[in-house]
């Protein structure tokens, strides 16, 4: 009798254990953007568990969301679930077949993890972490929340009586704030700043809307980034998520004239984020004018805001064409760089790593495609200037 009440004293834990669900990041909904922050995080490497109270997702719009990495990510799995080669068109992404792919590919992964069906009647915090209820034996725990649908049960836990989800704003230069964007917006001239994404004097937690795919996988790269380097959600690296958002093709500013297919996209993404080139802003829609030759005027002080040697720099070069031998004058002076050496890289990148349509000439105006490329790979700004919270530069 004593060795059966120590076996089943054994089991009892076990049991209970086996009702909790642990994992890193729990998302609550089944929109698009619930879809992008599991997609995200789980592509970044972290565990995410997808809850529905549905019987799956229903993504909008799905054959003119942005072809961003999350979209890649998803093409890759339906293609090897519907057993399509790569030169084979996919079928028109009806929620069934969307559904069917999401399915196979939780099954199939080791970090995706996609429940439907479920409701759930309490959250609460557990530690630092979170612990959603589905019933009274059974829960999942994480450590970061995001929350896309109804907010009300997990109000009484953040001991507030409403909350708001991330805002966007639109891009205006007379501010700075625009530098701290983890998302722009597609077809729009919005971003989301990580400062409106983050909750004030609340850890772990997200609330997002679940209409825009691009806030998800902001908020996927976000999670992951307080999971992966074991910190929270208040301290996130701002240059460190906007870094994996740009490599997995992710428009931090949404340029509607530069596509993710560009060859320069990444370079054109990080000099738009400094605001060393400005964008047009038209009819709601960013613009950032590729082919359109660089003045000195619009150059100047945001370089010099950048950088202090930039000042005597430009004292000493007024009102000059900025052609290719202006900017390399530039770039060595301020980045401490040899020019013939400089000259001598630019002309051999030229055509094959910078995929340039013009001949190399260093009379030759540059356009902000040319401009916009050079700087960020000779100064570069974007990695190596950090900002603060409002996006003033840090130096």
């Amino acid at each position: 009798m004593k060795k059966l009440f120590f076996v089943f004293a054994y089991l009892i834990p076990l049991i209970i254990h086996a009702q909790t669900l642990k994992t890193d990041v729990l998302i609550l909904g089944n929109s698009n953007a619930a879809f992008a922050a599991g997609v995200q995080a789980t592509e970044s490497g972290v565990n995410a568990i997808i809850l529905t109270q549905s019987d799956g997702f229903k993504l909008s719009d799905f054959k003119n969301l942005p072809q961003n990495g999350v979209i890649k990510a998803f093409e890759k799995r339906a293609r090897k679930s519907l057993k399509l080669a790569d030169s084979v068109p996919l079928p028109e992404m009806t929620n069934q077949i969307i559904n069917a792919v999401i399915k196979n590919w939780s099954d199939s992964s080791k970090l995706l993890d996609v429940i439907n069906n479920t409701n759930y009647y309490e959250i609460k915090r557990s530690g630092s972490g979170w612990e959603a209820k589905l019933t009274k034996e059974k829960s999942i725990k994480a450590k970061v929340l995001v929350i896309t649908d109804n907010i009300e049960k997990v109000l009484p836990a953040l001991k507030i009586e409403s909350l708001k989800p991330a805002e966007t704003n639109t891009i205006n230069y007379t501010e700075n704030l625009y530098r701290t964007t983890i998302a722009g917006i597609n077809g729009t001239s919005n971003y989301l700043s990580l400062y409106n994404l983050l909750i004030p004097n609340q850890e772990n937690i997200l609330y997002i809307k679940g209409d825009d795919l691009e806030i998800g996988q902001a908020a996927g790269a976000t999670v992951r980034d307080a999971v992966f380097f074991k910190t929270k959600t208040s301290l996130s690296n701002l240059k460190r998520i906007q870094g994996e958002l740009l490599s997995y093709k992710l428009s931090l500013i949404p340029f509607e004239d530069i596509k993710i297919t560009d060859s320069n996209w990444l370079a054109i993404q990080k000099v738009g984020i400094t605001g060393i080139l400005k964008a047009d802003i038209k009819n709601g829609k960013v613009y950032f004018n590729p082919e359109k030759e660089v003045t000195y005027d619009e150059i100047k002080q945001p370089i010099k805001d950048y950088y202090y040697k930039a000042q005597i720099w430009f004292d000493d070069h007024q009102n000059i064409p900025i052609n290719l031998e202006n900017t390399i004058s530039m770039v060595c002076y301020v980045g401490n760089k040899a020019i013939d050496a400089t000259k001598t890289e630019i002309e051999k990148k030229w055509k094959k790593n910078y995929k340039f349509s013009s001949k190399y000439d260093l009379k030759k105006v540059l356009t902000r495609r040319e401009f916009a490329v050079i700087i960020n790979e000779f100064l570069k700004p974007f990695d190596e200037v950090n900002v603060d919270k409002t996006g003033r530069v840090i130096r």
